[in-house]
């Protein structure tokens, strides 16, 4: 897939890490809320081997407050800029907003991800005008409420209808095909069986025919399960990780890169090897 200057090989799982430039994100809120150390984290997430850097500035962790689009501009373009004119990375920008959409990717942003998947005024035709990929993730609800009671009749079909009906209101508002990725959106209105149903039954949303990402990485899917605190969800995210690249995962948004990227090289390297055997046979 072409990113601006950039082309991604998406036949091996890339890793995309995440830059939060907010006092309040669940994992990291207040750690990179400053250009100088958002662009050191943004380099070492690089030299860890990140194909993306995810810049967000305003978090969506459930009851997550408001940010008006002035200062959410003010937290991210600053980064956006730096990261651009120093460091050889697809820059993706986590927003909702059609303002900050336009002037992210004038800033340097290759990638437009937004969890309510373009529904926001104004957000169709500000990633038609950009002309670059963008991802489309599923949210049942809203932040502030997504995580009260989510139910559904059967989550893998209701999450590939609505993804299905995102495309289609791309592809009506000019946006191109090639320029679509998927997220089944993992901790977003969804139980801990939601979540895990979606990540057994991945091959589903890849059947409607566009790279997939997920995001994993220190939620609640882990937390529950494992009962432990967010620093201490490594393990968990890793086996997750492992999962979701060996289904097939083109895109895996994480917190803790240079783990991550070790975990991808092992799977690569067992399909490899898988694929070599039964080619023998």
């Amino acid at each position: 897939m072409n990113f601006k200057s950039s082309t991604v090989d998406f036949t091996v799982p890339q890793v995309m890490g995440i830059l939060n430039v907010t006092p309040d994100s669940f994992s990291d809120g207040g750690r990179f809320d400053d250009t100088e150390r958002a662009l050191r984290q943004a380099e070492a997430m690089v030299r860890q081997g990140a194909r993306f850097i995810d810049v967000g500035g305003e978090s969506t962790r459930p009851g997550a407050p408001y940010v008006s689009e002035a200062e959410e501009l003010e937290r991210v373009i600053p980064v956006i800029e730096a990261i651009h004119q120093q460091l050889d990375v697809v820059i993706s920008i986590d927003t909702s907003k059609a303002g900050v959409m336009a002037a992210a990717t004038r800033a340097g942003a290759a990638l437009i991800n937004d969890v309510r998947a373009l529904q926001e005024p104004g957000a169709l035709q500000a990633a038609a005008q950009a002309a670059v990929p963008v991802c489309l993730m599923h949210m049942q609800g809203q932040p502030d409420t997504m995580q009260q009671a989510p139910q559904y009749t059967n989550v893998v079909n209701e999450v590939c209808d609505f993804l299905q009906a995102r495309v289609d209101a791309c592809l009506e508002a000019g946006i191109d095909k090639a320029n679509i990725i998927l997220d089944p959106g993992y901790g977003f209105g969804k139980t801990v069986e939601h979540n895990y149903q979606l990540l057994a039954q991945l091959a589903s949303i890849q059947a409607l025919g566009f790279p997939v990402l997920v995001g994993m990485s220190r939620k609640s899917m882990v937390g529950k399960v494992l009962n432990n605190d967010v620093q201490d969800r490594l393990a968990g995210s890793l086996a997750l990780a492992t999962l979701a690249a060996q289904a097939g995962a083109n895109i895996i948004r994480v917190h803790d890169v240079a783990e991550t990227v070790d975990a991808v090289h092992i799977v690569n390297q067992f399909l490899a090897v898988k694929q070599s055997f039964r080619s023998q046979q």
